[in-house]
């Protein structure tokens, strides 16, 4: 069989990491997507290494730990956007230590000094930190630097028979499209409100993911600081409310005090691909075009992205050499 470009599906993080991965390693790649950088889900992002809302474990964390390294890597690159944080996980009873701690580094246990009002236990380690519209358009700029070729389409795909004369081999990267592309009913939107402000000062990411203040998270960039959040499983409303902003700065001013003098730059809302587990895997379309599923990464899309890229990478070399 003669092959032709790879075709991705969405402009996200998944659909340019895997873009990259694929143009590094000799194939011609073209994405196709509604929308481009900087209006994707992945652009509205906080956004710090952390596996949170995603499934299942064991390839969830194998992914996580490839990223991790990668994003070392990257931390050394100025204009990538990513460096690395202190990361501080904040409980109000003691459990279990999570399976990534052997990931990330500098993971400790916090004293109960180190703890704010309300909580007794915690983990701190050091993350990578992505501030996602400097990483995107780094992403962006290398896709098309290594060759690639972009195309915008003037509407969701509703069927693949639209594109099967475009490609033998398409991934896609479709994210909460999806839901619609695939008819899968096991992908479902988790709405995330947030808050950008100034930065007064932080220098840690807070994140409570169950206790008092649950959902609440920090995330301090260079420039501002994002607060959050919801988790709001099932809701497709991109619709602001100001009662949730409300709640999620009170929040962020109860867990760390310094806040209460920033200043609100934006308020944002992003669907979540949500799904019961990661869909990473080869599904043969027609007798000439096979298609490799990478959607369903909940909240943790940039967390998984290059881990999900080698897999797929993996996929794509094995396709071809089957047939």
């Amino acid at each position: 069989m003669v092959y032709k470009s790879i075709l991705i599906i969405g402009s996200g993080v998944s659909g340019l990491t895997c873009g990259i991965r694929l143009l590094e390693e000799g194939f011609r790649v073209k994405i196709i997507a509604s929308e481009l950088p900087p209006n994707t889900t992945s652009n509205i992002a906080p956004a710090y290494w952390y596996p949170y809302k995603v499934y299942p474990e064991k390839k969830v964390l194998e992914w996580g730990q490839l990223s991790y390294k990668k994003y070392e890597i990257l931390s050394n690159v100025k204009e990538t956007g990513v460096s690395f944080i202190k990361l501080f996980n904040l409980y109000d009873k003691q459990i279990p230590k999570p399976g990534w701690l052997g990931i990330v580094r500098k993971f400790n246990l916090a004293t109960i000094d180190m703890l704010p009002k309300g909580y007794t236990h915690g983990f701190i380690s050091e993350v990578p930190l992505i501030e996602t519209p400097v990483y995107i358009d780094y992403l962006y700029k290398k896709f098309i630097e290594y060759g690639g070729k972009v195309q915008r389409l003037h509407k969701k795909l509703d069927s693949f028979d639209e594109v099967y004369d475009l490609s033998n081999i398409i991934v896609n990267c479709t994210g909460l499209g999806s839901h619609k592309l695939c008819s899968d009913k096991e992908v479902f939107p988790i709405r995330g409100q947030l808050v950008r402000t100034t930065n007064p000062g932080i220098d840690y990411c807070y994140n409570d993911e169950e206790g008092p203040l649950a959902m609440t998270y920090i995330v301090p960039r260079s420039n501002d600081c994002v607060l959050g959040g919801t988790t709001d499983e099932g809701n497709w409303s991109l619709d602001i409310d100001d009662n949730t902003t409300k709640k999620i700065l009170k929040n962020s001013m109860t867990l760390v005090p310094n806040l209460k003098g920033a200043q609100i730059l934006e308020v944002k809302v992003g669907l979540r691909p949500g799904r019961t587990e990661v869909r990473l895997e080869v599904e043969r379309l027609t007798t000439n075009c096979t298609v490799i599923h990478n959607y369903g990464h909940g909240g943790a899309g940039i967390t998984l992205s290059w881990g999900c890229a080698e897999e797929v990478l993996d996929l794509v070399s094995k396709v071809m050499k089957n047939n």
